[in-house]
This record gives structure tokens, sequence and C-alpha cells, in this order.
């Protein structure tokens, strides 16, 4: 009798040892199917940085998977949680929750790029070239060279886009330029008070985006920069010097080291250690800190500035207070 109750009770645990898998995966599966059968397409948005959790509940909220838990373990089942894009997607929820997950990793119709301020034409074709041509966008139609041509440096507003992946180059540019005009309203009809048209704003900004370290700076930067350019003096701005001497192939970079020997050795009109004035256009795309910047100028005493090694910046009334700086600070 005892031996009989030990082989139930053996028996019992054996079948609930093999019944429990076969029913936890049968339920696993059950939630991978897809949550309707409405063939009801929907954009779905997956930001740029985004946790794979968040994506997942967004999933759940948006009625295109039945299950959490269940997306999460296929997700590390099958080892894709890096290779999500960021972008938005043509989902359906009659796709099973296998096929979301593969057209997570490769089906983005428009894919997120971030052009951050200061950024010159070259660098932003390169960017968009690095986020587009990939393995399987087999729809690639971006070119840089074209897009060196179509574009506007200074006006290809620097922001975070969702870019078409079968974009062409004078589509990625009139996004951008059309950016610029909805969000910078303020450049004059005619000219400043200072003297200044809408292009001359744009260009000094420019310089101010890659003069400045911080936003404090700005204002007090343009400042000094209309200060020289009403003297008559050159306007002694490094970062023009660095836009004409281009790409540094020694150091892979658009904004190269430069010397003192470089002030006098780089022949262009965007070096104003020797071209008087303004540089002939644009040598970044600044933001709108240093445009507003650009259009407000502190009006200041200063005519000289630089920064420290900290980045601490130091401004100068006269070259020789300049030159003192230039002892003490670097």
């Amino acid at each position: 009798m005892k031996n009989k109750k030990t082989f139930l009770i053996f028996s019992f645990f054996f079948l609930l040892l093999v019944i429990t898998p076969i029913g936890l995966n049968k339920y696993y599966n059950f939630q991978l199917q897809p949550a309707s059968h409405e063939d009801k397409q929907q954009i779905f948005v997956v930001a740029p940085g985004e946790p794979v959790t968040k994506t997942i509940e967004d999933l759940k909220e948006k009625g295109l998977i039945k299950n959490s838990l269940a997306f999460r373990l296929l997700v590390s089942q099958l080892g894709i949680s890096k290779n999500i894009q960021a972008g938005d997607f043509r989902l359906s929820p009659k796709m099973s929750a296998r096929e979301i997950a593969k057209e997570l990793t490769h089906g983005a119709i428009d894919i997120w790029i971030t052009f951050p301020e200061g950024l010159r034409l070259e660098e932003q074709a390169e960017r968009i070239e690095a986020k587009l041509k990939f393995g399987t966008n087999t729809n690639y139609n971006f070119d840089k060279k074209e897009y060196l041509k179509v574009a506007e440096e200074g006006y290809m507003f620097p922001d975070t886009y969702l870019i078409p992946k079968d974009a062409f180059s004078k589509d990625v540019a009139s996004l951008l330029r059309n950016t610029f005009a909805s969000k910078v309203l303020d450049l004059p009809k005619t000219k400043t008070k200072e003297g200044l048209t809408s292009e001359d704003i744009v260009i000094l900004a420019s310089l101010v985006e890659k003069e400045a370290k911080s936003d404090s700076e700005r204002a007090e930067i343009a400042g000094i920069l209309i200060n020289r350019l009403n003297e008559g003096m050159a306007l002694q701005v490094d970062a023009t010097v660095q836009y004409a001497k281009g790409y540094d192939t020694s150091n892979n970079t658009w904004w190269p080291q430069i010397s003192s020997a470089d002030y006098q050795t780089v022949k262009s009109p965007f070096n104003t250690y020797l071209a008087p004035g303004l540089p002939p256009q644009p040598i970044c795309s600044p933001g709108l800190a240093s445009i507003k910047a650009a259009l407000s100028p502190k009006q200041t005493e200063y005519f000289y500035y630089l920064h420290d090694a900290e980045g601490k910046i130091h401004y100068a009334k006269t070259v020789e207070e300049h030159n003192k700086n230039i002892e003490q600070f670097l």
C-alpha cells in the first residue's frame, strides 16, 4: 500500500514536470500570436536612445502585441535588443510578435538623424550617409556630392529629424532648410542697428557657434566681433582658418588644429586673419542660441578674448591686456 502511494505521488510530480513546460510553451507561443485579426496598419515610432522596455510597453499600449513579458522574452531569445532601430515603422496588430520583432530590426520607414550645432555641410553629409546606407536599405538614394551642391551652408538647421531611408539629397536639404525658416523668425528684412543683413547675421552666428564654449559667452563674443567690424579690424577667428584648411586626413577631422603660421599661409577669403570683414558665407550651421546672440549682441568694451586650458574665457579691451592674458592663461 505504501509503495503504491509513493508511486502515485511520484507519477503525479513526474507528469507535472512534463506537462508544465509544455503548457507554458503553448501559452508563450499563444501570446506571440497576432494581437488582432484586423489589418489596421499604423505608424509606430521608436525614439533615439529609447530603452527596449519602453518600446515594448508602447507596442502593448497601441494594441500591436498581446503580452509585454512574452515579447520581452522573445527579444532576449532572438538576441536583437541592440538591433532595434530608431525610426518609424508601419506595423499591424495582424502581424505576429516574431514578425514585429523582425520588422523593428530593419524595417524602419524613416530613420532618426541628429545634427548637432556647428557641423559644416561635409560633416552633415557624412552623418546622413552613415545612417541611411545600411545593408538592408535597398532603397538608398542619398548622394553626398549632390547634397553639397544643393544644401546651403549655415541654413541646414541643427536638430533631430526623421528622414526617409529612400530620401534623395535634395529632400534632406529641403527638410533642413524649411526647418530653419520655421525656427528662425527674427532675421531682419533690411539691416540691424549694427548694420548687418540677414545673411550677415547667419555668418556671424556661425562664427559664434564655433568660438563660444557656453551659452553665457555667445552674446559677448558676438559683441566683440561687431566691435572689430566697426573698427575695421581683422576678425581673427581661428575657426575660419580651420574651415579654410578643410579636411585633415591625418586626424580624420574637418576642424584641424592650426598654427600661427597658418594665419598667413592659408590663402582663402575665409581666412579672417588675412581677409577683412565677415567671411563670404557661414562656416557651419549655427543653433538658435548663436543666432539669437548675433541678433542681440552684447554691447561691450572688449575687443579680445581667449579660452584657457580649462575652457574658461578671458576678455581684454586692448591688445596689451590680451597679450598679458596669453602669457598668463595659455
